[in-house]
């Protein structure tokens, strides 16, 4: 089910980042490709255009959108 993805391609996350206020399901964007597409560069951001966080995250955490995903929205805790 994990597919390669290429640079600036939407990436699911996989996993809870709770350190960066991130959950399983955050989607962002890949920014960075690395060796045999072992790892990514992952930028994940609010609609307008804030950084939340960049992260290199194994091939294992991430995943491509999918043409049945539905998208979600949620609010970003203060914390994060």
């Amino acid at each position: 089910m994990n597919s390669q993805l290429e640079e600036l391609e939407e990436a699911v996350l996989l996993v809870d980042l709770p350190a960066k206020g991130l959950v399983r399901g955050d989607v962002g964007s890949v920014v960075h490709v690395y060796g045999d597409h072992a790892a990514y560069e992952v930028e994940f951001m609010t609609k307008d255009g804030n950084t939340i966080a960049v992260e290199t995250l194994e091939a294992a955490q991430v995943r491509a959108m999918m043409p049945r995903d539905l998208w979600h929205v949620r609010e970003l805790s203060e914390a994060a």
